[in-house]
């Protein structure tokens, strides 16, 4: 019996030994939480690497197999609670998740939520973001709807946007205003990371005849002309938001080949003999210009010579400031709404939501920049549990706050 129990602890602690090697993962000082955010990363990288497989097989693309997953995890029933109504319906035909403050004062003030997850994954009907969307509809009594745009690869820019530009054209409409008793004049158009993306672009869309009064970007990704900004140097290595993985999503939106990836990290389509892009373009996201000393750091541009023949012309969409908004001019961000921009250290989009913001204020636009010494890509969907991120708390309950104060 001794000799037994003995082989049982060993094996135990072999084991042990083993998952503490996979999820172990060498992170910079100052990351809040570091166990919590290695044992998620973990569990992603195994999914992840289980997507690939299914893929390289043939069984599945890999996006179909991480969408079952999150399905599976997160996917939660519309369920109304004593002070907010929610249901799922259609915006201008596109679907959404429609959260209705049941007191205090009409009209009610609105928010236009775009989600996360590259284009590619996610849904308003994940826990996270059920969490996030009842908790400003509570707060703020206010109507706020969640658009579950179509994603990639079955839809591929400009789908995505032309959802949310149509959920924006009937958010911002007469009818919807009178259905859910709006504020015409408080309207937010909001999101996280690609759905940033897509807020960001619709905040400087002229075709729209009516105006959100501010925009709300949470770690949003704005450019993909340049993987080797200061904060994709330091965070490349970083969870959950791997330099490689951001190129890979960034293909899959844009329709384009990913045998390119390779050529995009190096930088290689945006090389000074690509005649497409333009010295004003350039001007648009030099980060040596547009960041402030202490986030260069010690970090130099990579300059390339030389570059991919036909790179640009293979995907035109990377100059289309539809989907870079980065590179909209000056004058289109001059009529852009007030602008919250939260950025996280420790996240390789640092630099896009930074550089942006520093765009809007010298164009005119009154910007609250809000950066998280300690925060990390993806830390708002982190703010309940099981999960209990404090710095994903923090940030939903400040953001929360501006849109309190601003909205």
């Amino acid at each position: 019996a001794s000799s037994g129990s003995q082989l049982m602890m060993r094996a135990i602690t072999i084991l042990l030994a083993v998952a503490a090697y996979y999820v172990y993962l060498p992170l910079p000082g100052g990351v809040s939480e570091p166990w919590k955010l290695m044992l998620l990363d973990a569990l992603i990288r195994g999914f992840m690497r289980r997507s690939n497989m299914s893929h390289a097989l043939g069984l599945c693309h890999q996006v179909h197999l991480l969408n079952r997953v999150v399905s599976w995890v997160e996917l939660i029933e519309a369920r109304s609670s004593a002070g907010v109504l929610v249901s799922d319906g259609v915006l201008g035909g596109v679907p959404s998740r429609i959260f209705q403050a049941t007191g205090g004062r009409w009209p009610k003030r609105g928010v236009l939520y775009f989600h996360g997850g590259g284009w590619a994954l996610g849904t308003a009907r994940m826990r996270s973001y059920d969490f996030l969307c009842r908790k400003m509809a509570e707060e703020l009594d206010a109507v706020v709807i969640s658009v579950d745009y179509r994603l990639a690869p079955e839809a591929m820019f400009p789908d995505q946007y032309h959802d949310a530009l149509t959920a924006s054209r009937a958010f911002l409409s007469k009818e919807v205003a009178k259905r859910y008793s709006l504020d015409r004049k408080r309207l937010c158009v909001s999101g996280d990371s690609s759905g940033g993306n897509l807020a960001a672009a619709l905040g400087s869309d002229v075709t729209l005849t009516a105006h959100f009064k501010v925009q709300a970007l949470i770690y949003p990704v704005l450019q993909a002309l340049d993987f080797h900004t200061p904060s994709y140097q330091q965070n490349k290595a970083v969870p959950i938001l791997y330099r490689p993985v951001m190129a890979r999503y960034w293909l899959l939106y844009l329709g384009a080949d990913p045998s390119l990836q390779l050529a995009l990290l190096a930088n290689n389509h945006s090389a000074l003999d690509q005649p497409a892009i333009s010295p004003a373009a350039r001007s648009h996201l030099d980060w040596t210009v547009l960041l402030p000393a202490e986030r260069k750091k010690e970090f130099r541009p990579l300059v390339v010579e030389t570059g991919t023949p036909g790179l640009l012309g293979q995907v035109p969409a990377l100059l289309d400031a539809r989907a870079v908004p980065l590179l909209a001019k000056r004058d289109v961000l001059a009529k852009t709404p007030d602008a919250y921009v939260l950025t996280c250290e420790f996240d390789v989009l640092r630099d896009d939501g930074l550089m942006y913001a520093e765009r809007l204020r010298r164009a005119g636009v009154r910007v609250t920049s809000d950066h998280y010494e300690d925060g990390f890509h993806g830390c708002i969907s982190f703010a309940h549990l099981p999960v209990m991120s404090a710095v994903g708390r923090r940030a939903v309950d400040n953001y929360i706050r501006w849109l309190d104060h601003n909205l």
